[in-house]
């Protein structure tokens, strides 16, 4: 075998493993959509429902479904952290189906199906010009994780002050 032919083998093969993440990344974007719908309408009713719970225990004074409607309103805030989990990783796969057909596409070992580390990084990032920028995608990953922290730690801020108002309402009846 000749250079040539090496090089292009090379190149074929690469090519087709673009093509392999090209067709899961959509399919997980896809599979993501459909759970993330799911999950906004379960968030809803289980959120509605469990404030409507809450209420009626507390106004005919049923001790016991007062901790229905808190646990419902605890398994809401559950569902709403899943659909933020799913909408980032579909951001990414996103950004992912971008670089490929725009032809800045490095693969770095994010795992579709899982068995993994989620999001591992196995290569250096790559640069739009090509370069390796090892400071400037430390930068992206902390600003990232800044980010996720804060959006996480105002969704349990959010549940814990639902449930605290639920469960403050709760102690309220159980003490009179």
């Amino acid at each position: 075998m000749e250079n040539a032919e090496i090089e292009q083998e090379i190149q074929r093969i690469f090519n087709n493993n673009k093509i392999s993440d090209l067709k899961k990344f959509i399919e997980k974007r896809s599979r993501l959509n459909t759970a993330n719908l799911g999950l906004s309408y379960g968030f809803h009713v289980v959120q509605s429902a469990g404030v409507l719970i809450t209420t009626i225990a507390a106004g005919y004074n049923i001790k016991e479904l007062i901790w229905v409607g808190v646990g419902m309103n605890i398994l809401a805030s559950l569902m709403d952290v899943f659909q933020k989990l799913n909408t980032s990783v579909s951001k990414k796969l996103y950004k992912d189906i971008e670089a490929i057909r725009n032809g800045t596409y490095v693969d770095e070992g994010m795992m579709v199906e899982g068995g993994e580390k989620f999001g591992q990084k196995d290569v250096a990032t790559k640069s739009k010009n090509g370069s390796n920028n090892e400071e400037e995608h430390a930068q992206e990953t902390a600003s990232v994780a800044n980010s996720e922290q804060q959006v996480q730690s105002k969704k349990l801020q959010m549940a814990e002050t639902g449930s605290l108002a639920s469960a403050q309402k709760a102690a309220a009846i159980l003490h009179h």
